[in-house]
């Protein structure tokens, strides 16, 4: 089918046709358009709410972000930035490969139609044109014929009339003649006109016009298909972004899955674990010792042989309290000498603290000494940890500086020595000042590593650290901890210490059996133990183990009967004994 042979007639409705597809066209682009803006925006939006809740450095969050469940959510903050990055791919895909192509196109469009639709009027002027003149001249040879017929009556009737002379009929005969000629003029010239017009209508209508009218399909029938290429890849671009969105989707599905309860939970304990011990029984005191009364068989008291009433002295099972636990402070209570209550105190004690520097904005001393014990070993470690790693940078620098100190020597046109040496001792103070701070944080590390208990000893564990009612700098802790705004005070200019027996003391510990074997460790470093607690061992060799790793990274080993002590877990591969006598768990 063809529009030149079908719709030759159809010319206005032809271009009205032409204009509506390339307005449809232009509005698919205007949908385009928006559509890109919406997932741009989208995506900024998008990006805009990741960042939002991104962890903040140097904060609280920061802190919070090693429990699973919240890196399984800076993961899903992360993959949303990268979805949002898959939609500025579709909007930026759908600008360039449709918005501008399809623009380029419809001006192309809009030219070529206008360029056919001039041609068709042209061809329809000119058919109009030669229309006109086959009417004139039709006109001129019908108007040449009727005057050439009255001619010819006028001349009949000339002849005709007896009364008219022969030279006026003469003249109407000669104006018969010569309207007679003009209309055989008329005539032909009206047959060459006519035949002039059809030839000119044949083709127009059948060359000219089918030929314009077949470019005006074949460029209506160009944009439907280019309309259809254009949807096609409007799919195909939402099509490529979806496996990328997939990979998105299944990061946040992987990060889900590796939020590990057990360990929150465990970490948890790592963060605010004291170090403390819970506190012991408390003893029961007897107050009746100052009464004036017949010793009878309930007494409380011993009775001596001279009948005097002996106080009966708490025994080793007396335990320590928490240091926080709140206490009458009523001044007619009685209290005890502090000879007669602690006989199983070790004999000197650490600075008891109420924690007053803990609040928020307070000044964090160098020692950390404002935490508990626990939480102050992980701080002073990490500093030695932090500490040994910027020795080890200025080391690698100075062997860098050596280096090139070495070959501006061998090769002076290449530098100058004298130019390093300054670096290099600049660096070498830096070392010994850096050295000068690990001794002094790893002496703190060692103080408090020896202060803390060891769990599995129950001796340890009954042993009274803190007593909160027979002395005053523990009294004052308690009630530091009823101020106003709720929150811990600490004085560390008092310092509890108790002074005992030493001979009970050390009978204690003497009884003490050795810990059980809980199963067997090998060496797979050496290690030199030059450190107080600490025990050498070489690789390879096979030792016992009698206490896990508590999370310290230390675990504590046996070689023989009388030689123990900790090394790394990193050094040693552990094998326990799960079924070992004596074997514990250590929470």
């Amino acid at each position: 089918m063809s529009w030149g042979t079908e719709l030759w007639d159809q010319f206005d409705n032809l271009e009205k046709h032409t204009q509506w597809g390339i307005e449809v066209l232009e509005k698919y682009i205007k949908f385009v358009k928006e559509r890109a803006e919406i997932e741009i925006n989208y995506a900024k939006q998008l990006r805009n709410l990741s960042k939002k809740y991104q962890t903040k450095k140097n904060s609280k969050e920061e802190e919070e972000s090693k429990y699973t469940s919240c890196k399984a959510f800076q993961t899903t903050l992360n993959e949303m930035n990268d979805y949002a990055g898959q939609h500025e791919v579709i909007s930026e895909n759908m600008t360039s490969m449709i918005m501008a192509e399809l623009t380029r196109f419809v001006q192309e469009l809009k030219q070529e139609r206008k360029t056919n639709f001039h041609e068709g009027r042209k061809t329809q002027q000119h058919i109009e044109t030669c229309w006109k003149q086959l009417e004139s001249s039709k006109r001129r040879f019908e108007r040449d014929c009727k005057e050439a017929d009255r001619a010819q009556q006028y001349f009949e009737r000339m002849d005709a009339d007896i009364n008219v002379t022969k030279a006026d009929v003469e003249k109407a005969r000669q104006q018969a003649q010569i309207r007679h000629q003009m209309a055989d003029d008329s005539k032909g010239d009206y047959s060459s006109v006519l035949q002039k017009f059809n030839h000119e209508q044949q083709e127009h209508y059948h060359t000219r016009i089918p030929a314009i009218f077949q470019k005006l399909q074949d460029m209506e029938e160009k944009r439907i298909l280019r309309m259809g290429e254009s949807l096609k890849s409007y799919a195909e671009i939402d099509r490529q972004v979806i496996p990328i969105i997939g990979k998105c989707l299944d990061g946040i599905t992987k990060s889900a899955e590796s939020i590990n309860a057990k360990q929150d939970s465990q970490t948890v304990i790592e963060s605010f674990k004291s170090g403390f011990e819970p506190p012991g029984d408390v003893d029961f005191e007897d107050f009746t010792q100052s009464m004036k009364r017949t010793v009878s068989d309930t007494s409380l008291t011993n009775t001596r042989p001279d009948g005097k009433s002996e106080p009966k002295i708490p025994g080793k099972s007396r335990g320590k309290l928490w240091p926080f636990i709140k206490k009458n402070k009523s001044p007619k209570q009685q209290k005890e000498p502090l000879s007669h209550r602690l006989n199983d105190f070790m004999t000197s004690k650490p600075k008891i603290h109420c924690f007053r520097s803990l609040k928020r904005g307070g000044a964090t001393p160098e020692d950390f000494s404002n935490l508990p014990p626990e939480q102050r070993r992980k701080k002073l470690q990490q500093k030695v940890d932090e500490l040994n790693k910027d020795i080890q940078k200025e080391i690698d620098q100075r062997d860098a500086l050596t280096k090139m100190k070495d070959v501006y020597m061998k090769n002076p046109q290449m530098g100058d020595p004298a130019s390093v040496a300054q670096k290099l001792i600049e660096i070498g103070n830096n070392i010994e000042k850096l050295r000068v701070e690990v001794q002094k944080f790893e002496g703190w590390l060692a103080e408090v590593e020896g202060r803390l208990p060891a769990r599995n000893d129950n001796s340890r564990r009954q042993s009274g650290l803190y007593e909160t009612q027979n002395t005053a700098p523990v009294n004052n802790c308690a009630q530091d901890r009823e101020s106003p705004d709720g929150s811990y005070t600490e004085d560390q200019s008092q310092e509890t210490e108790v002074k005992v027996t030493p001979t009970e003391f050390d009978d204690d510990f003497d009884d003490e059996e050795p810990l059980p074997t809980i199963g067997t460790c090998k060496a797979l470093y050496p290690f030199d133990g030059e450190n107080e607690g600490t025990i050498s061992v070489a690789e390879g060799e096979i030792l016992s183990v009698i206490e896990e790793d508590k999370g310290d990274g230390w675990t504590r080993i046996r070689r023989n009967e009388e030689e123990e002590g900790y090394v790394p877990t990193s050094y040693i591969e552990v094998y326990l004994d799960k079924n070992a006598k004596g074997a514990k768990t250590y929470i």
